[in-house]
């Protein structure tokens, strides 16, 4: 019978940096933002159900599932990725608020604008800060 020694090699440059998505402000609002964007929704017309609900809906739960995402891949850089992603799905979503509110499908709710506009300053200041480092 043959015995084998299993040894754990560790290469810390490539080490696991595990990465609390909870204790992120950036995720706290994005999962506010993605609450209020259901809510915002619920009376669109029923012709857009599969149209601009849907996106705004998708968009909204992209930001806050990338942000998760980014905090347990294994390196920075892979957290940056997923962090500008997250950032892009808000975006997305600022300009589909607007057209909804232009296309008479939801009303103006400043408090939905301002907690997006507030998720996008935190979370550029996020990306920012982490490209510095």
């Amino acid at each position: 019978m043959l015995a084998v020694s299993l040894v754990a090699i560790s290469f810390p440059c490539q080490e696991k940096q595990m990465r609390d998505h909870n204790k992120l402000r950036a995720f706290e609002l994005a999962d506010e933002v993605a609450l209020l964007t259901y809510k915002f929704t619920a009376n669109f017309p029923r012709e857009e159900q599969f149209g601009l609900t849907s996106q705004m809906r998708r968009a909204a739960v992209s930001v806050p599932s990338n942000i998760v995402e980014g905090c347990g891949r294994q390196t920075e850089a892979e957290f940056l990725r997923f962090l500008d992603i997250a950032y892009g799905s808000l975006r997305e979503l600022e300009y589909q608020t607007s057209l909804g509110v232009r296309l008479g499908f939801g009303a103006d709710h400043p408090d939905y604008q301002s907690k997006l506009n507030k998720t996008s300053k935190v979370l550029a200041a996020l990306i920012r800060s982490i490209r510095k480092s």
